[in-house]
């Protein structure tokens, strides 16, 4: 049972996902913090800017509504929308490379490769009528001699 399992965790598609699952929480942890960090903070001084507020927690105020005392911050849903937006496309990005990647290599195989199985396979018609032609000229020439003597 323990060899079984060691076989199962050491085929190359269940490393391939840990190490990707691995990568891709730390590429949302660097997108978080690009929105947090970089976007966030151009978002409110977007609205400071438009609203004439002189703070942007005032400003961000009207992204935080209260219904009998629930508060409802949009704010954080939009800041999560954007980072699966960049997230989405960045990944986008890397499968699209990937992809590219992957096709460029067999498209020179193609050029490179030699003559194609019925090319083979005419040559090899054309040689064993040759051949063909070659025995039945000898049998004639000896079949001629023979009548010969």
């Amino acid at each position: 049972m323990i060899k079984e399992f060691k076989e199962f965790i050491m085929r190359g598609n269940v490393l391939d996902l840990a190490v990707g699952v691995v990568i891709g929480s730390a590429f949302t942890a660097i997108v978080t913090q690009i929105v947090n960090g970089l976007i966030t903070p151009l978002v409110s001084l977007v609205f400071v800017l438009t609203t004439g507020e002189k703070s942007a927690d005032d400003a961000l105020g009207a992204l935080v509504f209260h219904v009998k005392g629930v508060a409802f911050n949009i704010g954080d849903v939009i800041s999560a929308l954007i980072t699966f937006l960049i997230t989405a496309f960045v990944l986008f990005l890397i499968v699209k490379t990937v992809n590219k990647m992957k096709k460029t290599p067999e498209v020179a195989e193609e050029e490179v490769s030699g003559p194609t199985t019925d090319d083979l396979l005419e040559q090899i018609r054309d040689l064993l009528a040759a051949q063909n032609a070659t025995k039945a000229t000898g049998v004639m020439k000896e079949t001629t001699e023979n009548n010969k003597e």
